[in-house]
């Protein structure tokens, strides 16, 4: 029987479990060690709980830490539990997640919330927490290693990056997805002890604080003896996965005020990423086709997963043909400048919002 991948890291073949388990038992006092001088002071760390353990993996799933604390710190004030979490409006849930995009989390976040509040005592195993909603078999794992003690490996994109470099694995991966699932096995091997919780965060801290994409710390790496990428040479060179698809598009988005208020479109409440959140219209929803250049007012640029956007934002004057579209387009609305920061705004509109009014100040 072949050994599960990533055994050649430690040297030793399954047959030698007595090597093996030694080796393993290093490579843990090595990193947990490290982990429990060097790890960041972060606020779901402090007092530990589960519903802190939630929220945070929620918020950090796509999103850096360093952007996440100011959110996470004003959700816990206004929203410090499951049963306050579960009781709260939609409204008030999604403009405390206003900037973070991603924005399914936050109502997944919600419905979790609301099922917790109906059991008697909350689900342990990683496979009942998968039936709730927004929780893949990542955050599974997160979740009940760190609250519950349950032996199931983390593996994201950090923790894919440093069994690559340990195992020296330089097989070619589809994306992100397929190479988890190749390194599950191991990730898992790696778990002993009563404290999968410790390990899982130790193996997240060193890839988000050493084990960089680019330019990774091997001097100071406490598992740099394990590492065979380091060893060769190159650990940059891995994990290797195929590029992904860049594809662009442009969208030409409307300016128009109009008495102290201004022109935006509310997404529909079954849309997938933008329902209840208020954007500027796209020309198109106004039956715009070419604008003048002299009206540009913004070119903003940003990228959504294999999406690089470009978006225009030309000043438009009210009239009454716009009037009629307006008032036959529900989706379309006038609201007060005023009342901006009272609606959810994307992220990146509220930004350019703000920067234009800013201008006419």
């Amino acid at each position: 029987m072949a050994d599960p991948p990533g055994v050649g890291l430690f040297n030793f073949p399954v047959s030698h479990s007595a090597q093996l388990i030694a080796r393993l038992l290093e490579f843990h006092q090595a990193l947990h060690g490290w982990y429990q001088i060097h790890q960041r002071k972060l606020p779901w760390r402090d007092a530990p709980s589960l519903y802190k353990t939630v929220v945070s993996e929620f918020m950090l799933q796509q999103t850096q830490v360093a952007t996440a604390l100011p959110y996470f710190t004003r959700w816990q004030r206004e929203l410090p539990d499951f049963a306050t979490l579960a009781t709260a409006s939609e409204a008030k849930v999604m403009k405390l997640w206003e900037g973070l995009g991603y924005y399914s989390r936050a109502r997944n976040l919600h419905k979790l919330a609301q099922a917790i509040a109906d059991r008697p005592v909350p689900p342990r195993s990683p496979a009942d927490w998968q039936e709730l909603p927004g929780i893949g078999p990542y955050t599974a794992a997160a979740i009940t290693s760190i609250s519950f003690a349950e032996p199931a490996a983390c593996v994201d994109g950090n923790v894919v990056r440093i069994l690559a470099r340990l195992a020296g694995e330089e097989r070619l991966f589809r994306d992100g997805s397929e190479a988890a699932k190749h390194f599950t096995p191991l990730a898992d091997a790696l778990i002993i002890g009563s404290d999968p919780g410790t390990h899982n965060q130790a193996m997240m801290e060193l890839g988000a604080t050493v084990c960089f994409r680019q330019k990774p710390l091997c001097l100071v790496c406490p598992v740099a003896a394990f590492c065979a990428a380091r060893k060769k040479g190159e650990p940059e060179k891995l994990p290797r996965l195929k590029p992904k698809q860049i594809e662009k598009r442009s969208i030409t988005r409307v300016w128009c005020e109009h008495r102290g208020q201004l022109l935006l479109k509310r997404g529909h409440a079954t849309a997938k990423r933008l329902a209840g959140l208020h954007e500027l219209p796209d020309a198109a929803d106004l039956g715009l086709q070419e604008l003048e250049k002299k009206l540009l007012l913004a070119v903003k640029r940003r990228a959504i997963t294999r999406f690089q956007i470009t978006e225009s934002i030309y000043a438009v004057k009210p009239t009454a043909t716009l009037a009629k579209i307006i008032s036959a387009t529900s989706a379309l609305e006038w609201v007060p400048l005023r009342s901006l920061e009272s609606i959810t705004l994307s992220g990146p509109h509220k930004r350019w919002i703000s920067e234009i009014l800013s201008r006419e100040k």
